[in-house]
């Protein structure tokens, strides 16, 4: 996440007046807020991949919440979603959750389970683009990597001794140690173990 870039809550909902409380509410404990009559117009905002999270109404013109979570989900916009409604059920409710929503309010809710549900959404999102900053970062350190080298960490990671990769790859024990430390050195692993996680983890987010 870009440092200088301040996390801002979006408000979807077709109410003015829900709109101005909402932001008088996020404004009055520091938060940066930008509000939205309609989908379409959330989506035509500027500077879309800003941090934060999405206060979002169930009932909207033209496309409801529900559908709207889902077709953001489609755009792979991760943005947290905290949905509030008058009209919510349980199964609008559990629908919701499943695909993603960190909370769903019924109006009329408190001010601080409105505030406490943004700021636990927009922690997730920080920490969502912490991770993906991480895996980026590891995907180019293994891009840098050669074919030999990207070899050799296979099979070290999976714990196999320098002498057995050797054996598996036709290379000498000094040749498989040279790459073994290239590699580590380009992934700026300091450790196997860390070597490992890395491993995984690219596996996790192949």
């Amino acid at each position: 996440m870009t440092p200088s870039l301040a996390p801002v809550v979006c408000i979807v909902d077709d109410d003015a007046a829900v709109r101005e409380a909402l932001d008088s509410l996020f404004r009055s404990v520091g938060l940066n807020v930008a509000a939205f009559g309609s989908a379409a117009d959330f989506l035509a905002r500027e500077n879309a991949s800003a941090p934060g999270c999405l206060v979002l109404d169930v009932r909207l013109p033209g496309v409801n919440g529900l559908d709207f979570q889902a077709q953001l989900a489609a755009m792979d916009n991760r943005l947290p979603i905290v949905f509030m409604t008058g009209h919510g059920d349980i199964p609008m409710s559990v629908r919701a959750m499943k695909a993603g929503a960190l909370d769903f309010l019924s109006k009329p809710f408190r001010d601080q389970d409105m505030l406490d549900a943004v700021s636990m959404a927009i922690e997730r999102d920080a920490a969502e683009r912490r991770e993906a900053d991480a895996i980026g970062a590891l995907r180019r350190a293994y891009a840098s990597l050669t074919p030999r080298e990207r070899e050799v960490m296979h099979h070290v990671t999976a714990g196999l001794m320098n002498k057995q990769v050797g054996g598996l790859l036709g290379l000498s024990e000094i040749t498989v140690k040279i790459h073994r430390g290239n590699v580590m050195r380009k992934m700026a692993a300091r450790s196997l173990a860390e070597l490992v996680r890395q491993a995984e983890a690219l596996a996790a987010h192949s």
